[in-house]
């Protein structure tokens, strides 16, 4: 073919149809968007694209690549080996947990799996529903399926990795047989994941038939399916985004201090949907690294290479390392160079309780300070994990703000009786002003999306920063009601300590009232009188309505404390449900259970 030749395409001459005159001239990001749209077209019209292999072929070997992730690490993980097996010619799909299609389950042959565990033991929000259907008496048999899981998880917890192993157990119940061992893995996973990827293209390898041809293009199946923005940003190559705004929120007096963000995505090619969250990389606060350097007696211009990376200490600390978060790996390595017998005691099997309230109550310097050893520069660096992003909901309607995003955040900085104790993420970001820029990245979100019947009634629960999302649901719905789009009611329960003091976005609830754009307000201030009010309490309180919005077909969004706050709202709907209904606790468990398969119940908890 001479380069003047035109290239084969279905559509023939590309050159010549109307389609190249009218994306000739567009500018880069303009096009990016279209290919992202497109793909999301295509994916409507049809589940799978594969090759049809000669008559004479035997079938291809095909898999499916599930995930169920709480922070991203589980998606980030299935997404890379989908594309290592799809690079070997190996067809694969990739898909979140919530929207497998179970009644594919049967005729399923490869299924491999990146899992995490959330809390005690829990699966991820986005997997509840699968493993109540594999553990229930519609799961289909499977010994024709082979498996392999990969499990995500902290080994300071007491159920280490439990929801990849109970996953696999469910399977195995049904028939299916283990295909590689199963990998639990800790907080630093990165190599072992690297390891189990590379292992499982090989093993895959041997067996697709070697007289098969296959495209390897099953695609990424992600339902409800919409098309995001193609950027040239992501987690690895963050965006700089300019600051635009910083607000506190609440009063002067207040002993909660939480920030509005904003900041500029123009120029970005990014694109979000209320219920997305935007991935935010920290900087450790100065005066967090002076306290290390300062208990380490250690220079912070000295210079230490880790890799091919070589940068002063003081950056290091600051920039590519966590001092915030402390995890068992951490302790393990400092207890090899620190040696101390307390330490030691602390990281006992029969201790696992102990370890995880000091893990939860304590940062690196408190590490320091307790159990005091000598450390070389090179040492701290290499003891210490990797600085992670952190993600926080997204605050806004990008149809309201159009190149910004906003954010909620409540800031860590306390007292201790060891000294001043402060998040990095949370302070970083309070601390930045408008000549500063944040490096980001959009994680989209698709399970905690609005629903796409925009006529469904909402009731949305999201007490302190949990309200963050349900500020762009309803700028979101405020912008297509005034499109012309029939949006549903919407009820919103926001609850804190204190209404004078922490009453976040006040004035712009109460002009959602006015305007029609909020439907119903219910709060729950639970220091202003002598018995404690919680959201929970609000929603029993009006059990008849909130029931009635349920039987009406709305749905429920909750955002917030995963430990306590979330299960007493689960407990509060349950009991609302089977009082309401005069039936018993049982068919409240279905009934949630139902709203969850159906997408009427979701829940974005940390």
């Amino acid at each position: 073919m001479t380069a003047s030749s035109p290239l084969p395409t279905p559509l023939g001459d590309f050159r010549q149809h109307p389609l190249a005159r009218a994306l000739d001239g567009l500018p880069t990001e303009q096009l990016l968007w279209l290919s992202g749209y497109a793909y999301g077209l295509a994916q409507r019209g049809a589940a799978a694209i594969t090759t049809v292999p000669a008559a004479d072929s035997k079938p291809a070997l095909t898999a499916t690549v599930l995930y169920g992730s709480q922070t991203g690490n589980a998606k980030r993980l299935a997404e890379q080996l989908h594309s290592d097996l799809q690079a070997q010619g190996i067809a694969a799909r990739v898909l979140r947990a919530s929207d497998y299609p179970t009644r594919e389950l049967a005729q399923e042959k490869l299924l491999l799996v990146a899992i995490s565990t959330q809390g005690e033991g829990e699966p991820p929000e986005d997997s509840i529903a699968l493993f109540k259907f594999l553990g229930s008496n519609r799961a289909p048999k499977l010994p024709q399926l082979k498996y392999a899981v990969f499990s995500l998880g902290d080994r300071s917890y007491n159920q280490f990795c439990a929801a990849g192993k109970n996953f696999a157990g469910l399977l195995d119940k049904l028939g299916a047989s283990e295909w590689q061992p199963r990998v639990e893995a800790d907080v630093e996973y990165e190599a072992e994941a690297k390891s189990w990827r590379a292992q499982i293209v090989e093993q895959a390898k041997k067996l697709q038939p070697a007289s098969t041809q296959t495209s390897a293009q099953i695609s990424a199946q992600v339902l409800p399916l919409r098309p995001h923005a193609v950027s040239a940003y992501n987690r690895d190559k963050p965006f700089s985004a300019p600051v635009l705004a910083v607000q506190k929120i609440t009063a002067r007096d207040s002993s909660k201090d939480v920030r509005h963000i904003e900041l500029s995505l123009a120029g970005s090619g990014f694109a979000y949907e209320p219920g997305d969250t935007l991935g935010v990389w920290p900087r450790n606060p100065d005066v967090v690294v002076s306290e290390v350097l300062t208990a380490l007696q250690l220079d912070g211009e000295q210079t230490v290479t880790v890799g091919d990376e070589t940068l002063s200490l003081r950056r290091w600390l600051r920039e590519k390392r966590e001092l915030t978060q402390l995890s068992k790996p951490v302790l393990d390595r400092y207890q090899q160079l620190a040696q101390d017998s307390k330490l030691a005691a602390l990281l006992q099997p029969a201790q696992t309780a102990a370890l995880q309230a000091f893990l939860t109550a304590h940062q690196f310097i408190d590490l320091l300070l307790q159990f005091p050893a000598k450390l070389s520069a090179e040492q701290v660096v290499t003891t210490l994990r990797p600085l992670t992003p952190r993600l926080y909901s997204i605050a806004s309607s990008q149809k309201l703000v159009d190149d910004e995003v906003h954010l909620t955040v409540g800031v860590i900085d306390e007292q201790s009786e060891a000294g001043r104790r402060v998040g990095a993420a949370s302070r970083y970001l309070a601390d930045v002003n408008d000549s500063d820029t944040v490096e980001v990245f959009i994680e989209h979100n698709p399970s905690f999306h609005l629903p796409d019947d925009d006529s469904r009634d909402l009731i949305l629960i999201g007490p302190g920063t949990g309200i963050a999302p349900f500020r762009a649901f309803v700028q979101e719905r405020a912008e297509r009601a005034g499109a012309g789009v029939t949006v549903g009611k919407t009820w919103l329960f926001f609850g804190n300590q204190h209404c004078t003091s922490q009453f976040l976005y006040q004035t712009e609830w109460q002009a959602a009232l006015k305007s029609g754009a909020l439907s119903k307000l219910s709060l729950a201030f639970s220091r202003d009188q002598a018995e404690r009010i919680y959201v929970q309490h609000r929603l029993r309180e009006q059990a008849k309505e909130v029931y009635d919005w349920l039987q009406r077909g709305a749905a429920i969004y909750l955002c917030g404390d995963a430990k306590q706050m979330a299960p007493d709202v689960h407990a509060a709907l349950r009991e609302i449900i089977a009082e309401q209904s005069d039936q018993d606790a049982a068919y409240a468990d279905e009934y949630l259970d139902r709203l969850r398969e159906e997408g009427r119940y979701r829940r974005d908890v940390y």
